[in-house]
């Protein structure tokens, strides 16, 4: 895994939300990290993959806000790629899940988890993890299905936690502004995707990809 040259204690981040229904059961905190090497083709959150873009925060704040935040299931990060971030991420969500032990964590990366398990810096993250969502898109393994971008990408389970929860089937994304920048969270469908493209085209208001 690269480095991000990232001061200790902070975290690289995109953006986060306190409170979304598209990126698992329940309400949910949701967090983009910023900064990803893998540039997979077809990839909507395009923005995300500068490692030197977003903003540092530190990582007392980031759990201090997810901590606040009320009414939430838990708490699902995205990105760019989290697993860049991880041994800091990992401490954040353990100081999280120690204050609030009812919250759940999913996390999604573009690493298999075979790669994750053989390396030594993604085991703070992957520890913290309830379900993981791994592999890289693949545009032509879009298939449409809810929670996952493509049908390459697995769900694995590594706790119980949400082994026999309901699972969104069907894809679910919305839209927010924030600072003149409209937002779509939530892995897309086709129709979102074609939303997302006039978009960017400037056809519709400026957005920037955040799916999942």
């Amino acid at each position: 895994m690269t480095e991000l040259g990232i001061p200790a204690g902070e975290l690289r981040v995109s953006w986060y939300l306190p409170q979304t229904e598209c990126l698992g059961p329940g309400r949910r905190f949701a967090l983009w990290t910023q900064g990803c090497f893998r540039r997979c083709s077809g990839c909507i959150a395009s923005a995300l993959q500068d490692p030197q873009g977003g903003m540092l925060i530190s990582a007392d704040s980031m759990a201090d806000a997810i901590l606040s935040a009320p009414d939430i299931e838990g708490v699902t990060v995205s990105g760019g790629e989290p697993f860049l971030q991880a041994e800091t991420l990992g401490a954040m969500l353990h100081r999280v899940r120690t204050e609030r032990p009812a919250l759940g964590v999913i996390v999604y990366t573009g690493y298999c988890y075979e790669e994750l398990l053989a390396e030594p810096a993604a085991q703070p993250l992957l520890r913290e993890t309830d379900l993981l969502i791994d592999g890289a898109y693949v545009r032509e393994l879009d298939d449409g299905r809810g929670m996952r971008g493509s049908s390459n990408q697995r769900l694995l389970h590594l706790t119980d936690r949400y082994r026999d929860a309901a699972l969104p089937e069907n894809r679910k994304t919305e839209l927010r502004l924030k600072g003149g920048t409209m937002r779509m969270i939530g892995i897309p469908s086709e129709a979102a995707k074609e939303m997302l493209t006039l978009l960017r085209q400037g056809a519709l208001p400026p957005a920037r990809g955040s799916a999942p």
